[in-house]
């Protein structure tokens, strides 16, 4: 594997880089990604995906990483701190690290969660999702075009599976379309187009990890759905922007005694009610009355009938681009105003977010002012942000955050 010497394994000579100052005090600092403005010396044309080693303005080693030279993240980290030989162990045993650390969070009832979250973990831009015996392996970066044989061995020696799925990043799918590879393909194991079933909690899941959203769920709510259960013993539940149902079965579970799913796709109505058909078996979800509403989110939460003693509010990311973040704080703020509208007096609201751009102090702050336009007096429970398995080491990795809210009239 790749040695961190002067030259590379065919001969020619390693890539160096010099950074700007501030550039070389973030990596210093823990960092992961290099923009390309920030390079102030290249000592090559370098290619995608190979070994770059960065030294500092007097010449010592520094940091290594994946080169990229299509995307202005022109390098991403993976070693920063004195010289390391990155050999076939060393890929192996990070790998290995990931996987290992999480095996004590998860008991037998729980078999959908992440594996490696990225740059977090020491993976730039890839993630590693687990469903059941399925693994879903998601790029965001061609630098991993090189070493797709090789992280189908890492990833093999480090977890068992009968599947692993390659999803592929909308921004790199041509270039690795051209290699060979497809989005939604099969690495190992046989072909699926039906989906997998995946356990949470003692739940049942169905996820579409050929085409569906993320890797196929949203596993990084995973502990509000937990949460919510034991907050919706005797309640009636809405559920805005509910997808596939995963806050509806655990509130049904729990105790509710109505759940409602809210959404505009008649496919993720869908899926919540294949998800309730799964669960049928389950002798506290046959006692919830269960219901749809097929409708755009924002519309009915403003002018719907009804209210209910747990509202969610968690919907999909509002900001995808930095441009546009002002109006993602616009609708945050908007939808706190019209979900409270939905809670009775005493009544419980979860309201959440996804979008990277938007910082969690703008976040909650929008929530504060729309609720304050309301008149409504409410206390604050609890911020929550990230589950275990989704660590997050620097600030643009930390995109959920959520808010627990009571009335108090």
């Amino acid at each position: 594997m790749s040695q961190l010497s002067q030259t590379t394994k065919t001969g020619g000579a390693r890539l160096r880089l010099r950074l700007a100052p501030s550039a070389e005090m973030a990596v210093r600092s823990g960092h992961p990604w290099v923009y390309a403005e920030r390079i102030r010396e290249i000592s090559r044309e370098g290619i995608s995906g190979e070994i770059a080693i960065v030294y500092d303005r007097k010449d010592r080693f520094m940091a290594f990483g994946l080169f990229d030279p299509d995307s202005p993240i022109r390098l991403r980290i993976l070693h920063s701190g004195p010289p390391i030989v990155a050999d076939e162990a060393w890929w192996q045993a990070r790998m290995t690290s990931a996987v290992e650390k999480r095996r004590p969070w998860f008991q037998q009832g729980t078999d959908g969660y992440r594996l490696v979250n990225g740059e977090s973990d020491g993976w730039p831009a890839l993630i590693l999702d687990r469903y059941g015996s399925t693994l879903v392996l998601k790029l965001y970066s061609a630098v991993w075009l090189p070493r797709m044989a090789d992280l189908q061995r890492w990833i093999v020696s480090a977890v068992t599976a009968e599947r692993i799925v390659l999803r592929l990043s909308r921004n790199v799918q041509d270039v690795f379309e051209r290699a060979g590879h497809r989005d939604g393909q099969n690495l190992v194991g046989t072909e699926t187009s039906e989906g997998v079933i995946f356990k949470e909690d003692g739940l049942r899941f169905w996820s579409d990890v050929v085409k569906g959203q993320k890797t196929g769920f949203f596993l990084d709510q995973r502990e509000n759905r937990r949460r919510i259960g034991k907050l919706s013993v005797g309640a009636e539940v809405l559920n805005a922007f509910s997808f596939s149902g995963g806050f509806s079965l655990h509130a049904a579970r729990g105790g509710a005694v109505a759940v409602t799913d809210l959404d505009c796709s008649p496919h993720a109505l869908e899926a919540a009610r294949r998800n309730f058909q799964l669960n049928r078996d389950d002798s506290t979800l046959a006692s919830a009355r269960h219901q749809s509403v097929q409708a755009d989110a924002f519309d009915w939460l403003e002018n719907g009938p009804g209210q209910f003693d747990v509202v969610i509010c968690d919907p999909p990311s509002l900001a995808r681009r930095e441009h546009e973040r002002a109006g993602a704080i616009d609708a945050y703020r908007r939808l706190a105003t019209s979900s409270v509208g939905k809670v009775r007096s005493g009544g419980l609201l979860l309201t959440a977010s996804c979008s990277a751009h938007v910082l969690a102090e703008e976040f909650h702050a929008a929530v504060a002012e729309g609720l304050r336009r309301t008149g409504r007096r409410y206390e604050e429970l609890e911020q929550v942000g990230h589950a275990l398995d989704h660590p997050t080491t620097f600030d643009e990795a930390r995109y959920l955050k959520a808010v627990y809210l009571r009335m108090l009239d």
